[in-house]
């Protein structure tokens, strides 16, 4: 028989499903308790509710709120999930919780979340066993200045890779901190879409940037064809300015823009025409 307690809680979340425009699902697996709390506190102050509850009860409570396409959300359900619930839109809600999560070293038999490289160059270690060591995770190294150097660039873990207790051993002894403590999103509702993690990974500065230029390029083009905004209307009176002053100059028209140019210029002829002649 189910308690009331379970009742409630389901009753609890399927109306914070259907009173939020958007829904997400974590796995906090990886995150010590005292972090969770953190996180939590933290996330409540940008509007953000977290639940961890038994998955039985979590999925119920999503059937319950009868969303368009919320269920889906239930095959993206791993490691000891947890709903979150926000007002945000999913790319703003993965940045709150990207920005928010901090380095940690590695430990055996954890999967690695990137592409782990150890960089070229110098080490503190003296040569001795610590050369087989560093050869049985795939690092090369030589001889330099009587230290260790890595000989270059290696590849020690590929993104999915288990992290090896050797491999973490090493990655802790040359101060690699590849691992990240916080609330991994797994994938997140709106409106009836999902969209997975890396659906929501973005370079905010390379946005930013891509904005920029897609604005320059608008006036750029706006300019060219003589589309007339508030923006383009003095650049392209300058443009047209300029151009009219070269005009004026190629025929000899004197006013006040052109007469000092077009007198350059018939100096530098007449120069031009006395070196030729060799006229003194």
């Amino acid at each position: 028989m189910v308690s009331n307690a379970k009742k409630e809680l389901v009753k609890k979340l399927s109306k914070a499903a259907i009173d939020h425009p958007v829904v997400g699902v974590v796995n906090v697996a990886q995150l010590p308790a005292q972090q969770f709390q953190k996180m939590r506190k933290t996330l409540g102050a940008k509007g953000v509710t977290i639940v961890v509850a038994r998955k039985k009860l979590m999925i119920r409570a999503l059937e319950a709120s009868k969303q368009d396409n919320i269920l889906k959300l239930v095959e993206k359900m791993k490691g000891i999930p947890g709903l979150l619930f926000s007002t945000s839109n999913p790319f703003v809600l993965y940045a709150i919780l990207q920005k928010n999560k901090s380095e940690a070293p590695a430990k055996a038999g954890q999967i690695s979340p990137k592409e782990i490289i150890v960089k070229e160059g110098a080490t503190s270690f003296l040569p001795g066993p610590i050369i087989s060591e560093l050869a049985s995770v795939g690092i090369k190294t030589k001889v330099d200045g009587g230290k260790l150097a890595i000989i270059a660039d290696t590849v020690v873990a590929k993104e999915g890779d288990e992290i090896s207790e050797n491999l973490a051993a090493m990655l802790k002894r040359l101060d690699i901190t590849p691992m990240e403590i916080g609330l991994d999103l797994v994938a997140a509702w709106e409106s009836g879409f999902i969209f997975n993690a890396k659906d929501l990974a973005i370079d905010e500065e390379e946005f930013n940037n891509n904005i920029i230029s897609a604005h320059q390029w608008a006036i750029n083009l706006a300019v060219e064809i003589g589309f007339p905004t508030a923006e383009t209307l003095p650049i392209s009176i300058a443009k047209a300015h300029r151009e009219a002053i070269a005009v004026a100059v190629e025929a000899a028209v004197m006013n006040d823009d052109t007469k000092e140019t077009i007198l350059a210029k018939a100096e530098a002829q007449a120069d031009a025409v006395k070196t030729e002649a060799k006229i003194e």
